[in-house]
C-alpha cells in the first residue's frame, strides 16, 4: 500500500466568506433584545434546574443501589457526572446563543449582534427577507412577546434567532 496523498482544497479570499460590516457611523438605531434575552435566560435556568434535579435523582438511586459505593460504581458515577456537565454547559450555551443582544438598524444594513459579540450583517430592513417561524406570547418566560425569525442574507445564508416582537418589522406569518 502506498502512503497517503495530499489533497489541496482551494479556498476563495477571506473577504468573500463573510459580508462586510458597515461602519458604525452608518447605523442609526440600536434595538436591544430585552424580551428575547429574558426568555433565553429563563429557559436556560429551567433547563439547568431540571437537569440538576434529574442528576440528583439518579445520584440518589446510585447511592441506594446495592454496590453503589464500590470503586467500579464510583468510576461510572464520574463518567455520568461528566456527561451531565457537558449536557448542562452545552445546552445552556446553545439556548443563550439563540437570542442576540440586539439589532442595529440603519439605511445601508441591518446588523444582528449575537450573544457572544459576533456581528452578522444583513441587507436593510426593507430589503431583508424575514420570516416569522414561531410566535411566543408574553408570559412567565418573557414580559413581552418574542418571535423566532429566520433572516436570509443577500447570499442566501439563513439565521434563526429569538427577537422581541417589533424589532424587525414587518414579518410574514408562519408557513
Amino acid at each position: 500500500m502506498s502512503g497517503g496523498r495530499v489533497v489541496r482544497i482551494a479556498k476563495g479570499p477571506a473577504a468573500a466568506s463573510s459580508a462586510p460590516l458597515p461602519d458604525r457611523s452608518e447605523l442609526s438605531v440600536w434595538h436591544p433584545n430585552r424580551a428575547g434575552t429574558q426568555r433565553a435566560v429563563r429557559l436556560t435556568l429551567l433547563y439547568v434546574v431540571f437537569l440538576a434535579v434529574l442528576y440528583g435523582v439518579f445520584l440518589g438511586l446510585d447511592r441506594t443501589a446495592p454496590g453503589g459505593g464500590s470503586a467500579g460504581a464510583s468510576a461510572g458515577l464520574w463518567g455520568f457526572s461528566l456527561v451531565a456537565l457537558v449536557l448542562g454547559v452545552g445546552g445552556a450555551l446553545f439556548a443563550l446563543s439563540q437570542a442576540p443582544r440586539g439589532v442595529e438598524v440603519g439605511p445601508t444594513a441591518t446588523v444582528v449582534v449575537g450573544r457572544w459579540g459576533l456581528r452578522r450583517a444583513f441587507p436593510p430592513v426593507g430589503q431583508l427577507a424575514i420570516r416569522e417561524v414561531r410566535h411566543h406570547p408574553a408570559g412567565i418566560l418573557s414580559s413581552a412577546p418574542v418571535v423566532a425569525v429566520e433572516l436570509t442574507s443577500s447570499r442566501g445564508r439563513r439565521t434563526t434567532c429569538f427577537l422581541e416582537q417589533g424589532i424587525l418589522a414587518p414579518t410574514t406569518p408562519p408557513r
